[in-house]
């Protein structure tokens, strides 16, 4: 299987939040938000795994700055890491003020998508390579979190997580 980069699933979705998509406060609502983004960290997953894929998990997301009514709205996704059949997904959301134009991150989350074949059964993707001081940076704390998480479900044993084991022995 060809390695891939980050670059290569990176999506970008833009849009404007509408009357209909917000609170009584006239922020965008959160879980309009987490669709979003959703949708986004598919179509990523998808690029690179060029599968079908699932969500397995919202592994993490903070909602830093609300949303305003017209605000326009891009959310950006990317693969951060790839193992045997399910993937990471970074996603950055970004705002624009409507009347200054200005742009602003309000947004972040980290996904997680497996590739499966036309049965639903999980299949594996390709590896990838990061490029960039953040691609790295993403790419590496992507297994801790996954040690974390696996840790935290039971999965596996807190002395065989090398990696987060490694924050704390040096």
């Amino acid at each position: 299987m060809r390695t891939k980069t980050p670059r290569e699933s990176r999506t970008v979705m833009t849009d404007m939040v509408l009357p209909s998509e917000t609170n009584p406060l006239n922020n965008l609502f959160g879980g309009e938000l987490l669709a979003r983004m959703d949708r986004a960290a598919s179509i990523a997953a998808r690029r690179h795994s060029r599968r079908i894929t699932v969500t397995a998990s919202v592994n993490h997301v903070a909602f830093n700055r609300s949303v305003p009514l017209g605000s326009v709205v891009t959310v950006e996704a990317a693969v951060s890491r790839a193992f045997k059949t399910s993937m990471e997904i970074f996603i950055d959301v970004w705002m624009e003020d409507r009347f200054t134009g200005e742009r602003a991150k309000a947004n972040e989350a980290i996904y997680t998508f497996v590739a499966v074949d036309d049965t639903g059964i999980p299949t594996e993707v390709p590896p990838i390579q990061p490029e960039t001081d953040l691609e790295k940076e993403r790419f590496d704390a992507a297994l801790r979190r996954k040690q974390l998480s696996l840790v935290l479900a039971g999965k596996m044993k807190p002395s065989d997580a090398t990696e987060l084991k490694a924050l704390f022995t040096s």
